[in-house]
């Protein structure tokens, strides 16, 4: 499975300061050794109080360094030999005296000092209670952090201690996503993206509708894919139960009329266009005031009419992007009906998967080809997250090389 992290091979620092939220520093070592990265956890001797060294090595594979006296560091000077070694120094959880620390330039303890030497990239995950985090010194000495250092959070909510407000620390995911988006400079860094996702519905009356079983789940997966490779990412949606991504700009429609506004308002400017969104076909022709009665209107009688093709207007557009990509979801001759949408519709690529079973609606699972013009890939089947990095390590070289087809005049 190909897969793309901005946290590949990278060193991590991840400091861990004495609070309740050191369990969430577990879940976040994790997330991070899950992405590639190489984690040496510097804990405080409060931190220890909470989790136990032993947690951490066993999470990493690395020994966790406590004290600032390290006989075993090279030249005594265990702090330097970690600044210099680190690509990122992630304090998470940083409670109020950690911060006040590094933000005044103290250095008491290892982390701290590392803290202090390191040149690399910085981020804290403030976590303490409500009252704590509303202090103005602790608002000042955050403001003086902001200045050189990401702060990620934190959440509001439940504390461990009863009362309700801000200051829990951000989920484990939510760290990793929002720092492998602002400091990749991956393959997509630069690139503006939009997607659309998810089902259209099409009004039949003021209750019903027309529409499909798309779940939106494969658009957002490339969305969120699309976000970690460094990309500015519009994520068009129709009607879904899902949330919304972070650092990705979400448009919510309804219709496939809506769609094709929201998605020609944005295609200035814009390289890489995907549309994994199951379009209607057909809405009706004319949309009941009232609801309609079983009883006395003749429903055979509704009248459909064609709904505009938002990927063949995409592809054709003066503002059509550098690459142009297509879904075909097949129950039958699945490439052949994926090579005529790539024809028909002007489109670079086209993925295509089969739903004869309709199983894979609303799954987490998927399987997919990817049809060229000239030749087709057979992804290896995954989560929807794994098979949309499998797209994207795939088509960002095309899109560094500006390959595109001439759509038709």
């Amino acid at each position: 499975m190909t897969q793309i992290s901005w946290f590949q091979n990278k060193h991590i620092v991840l400091g861990v300061t004495g609070g309740i939220a050191c369990y969430k520093a577990c879940e976040l070592a994790r997330e991070l050794g899950r992405r590639g990265a190489i984690v040496q956890v510097v804990m405080t001797k409060a931190a220890t109080a909470f989790v136990s060294a032993l947690t951490f090595q066993a999470l990493t594979g690395r020994e966790v360094k406590v004290s600032i006296l390290d006989p075993e560091a090279e030249a005594g000077m265990g702090h330097i030999e970690l600044a210099r070694w680190a690509d990122l120094v992630l304090v998470a959880p940083c409670t109020a005296n950690t911060m006040a620390l590094l933000a005044q330039g103290q250095a008491p303890d290892l982390l701290s000092t590392v803290w202090a030497a390191a040149a690399c990239e910085k981020a804290i995950a403030p976590a303490m209670n409500q009252h704590m985090w509303e202090h103005p010194e602790t608002q000042a000495n955050l403001e003086r952090l902001s200045a050189k250092a990401q702060v990620i959070g934190p959440d509001s909510g439940i504390q461990a201690c009863g009362d309700v407000g801000s200051g829990r620390m951000s989920a484990a995911l939510e760290i990793a996503n929002t720092l492998e988006t602002t400091l990749n400079h991956g393959p997509l860094a630069g690139r503006r993206v939009v997607i659309t996702a998810g089902p259209t519905q099409e009004p039949v009356d003021p209750v019903r509708y027309l529409g499909n079983r798309s779940s939106g789940k494969m658009g957002f997966a490339l969305a969120e894919v699309a976000n970690r490779l460094g990309a500015a990412v519009t994520l068009i949606t129709g009607p879904v139960h899902l949330e919304t991504l972070a650092g990705v700009n979400r448009i919510d429609v309804e219709t496939a009329s809506d769609m094709h506004a929201a998605v020609h308002s944005t295609l200035k400017g814009v390289d890489l266009f995907i549309g994994a969104a199951a379009v209607c076909d057909f809405r009706p022709a004319s949309v009941s005031k009232q609801k309609l009665k079983k009883s006395k209107d003749d429903l055979s009688q509704i009248m459909l009419t064609e709904n505009i093709d938002i990927i063949h207007s995409v592809a054709n557009s003066p503002n059509r992007p550098s690459l142009v990509i297509g879904f075909a979801a097949e129950t039958e001759l699945v490439l052949e009906h994926a090579r005529q949408k790539l024809t028909t519709k002007s489109l670079d690529a086209v993925i295509a998967n089969c739903v004869a079973s309709g199983e894979i609606f609303g799954q987490n699972e998927t399987e997919a080809t990817i049809v060229f013009s000239d030749s087709d890939q057979k992804l290896v089947p995954g989560t929807k997250s794994e098979v949309s990095q499998e797209i994207f390590a795939i088509l960002s070289p095309l899109l560094a090389k500006g390959t595109r087809n001439e759509p038709e005049i």
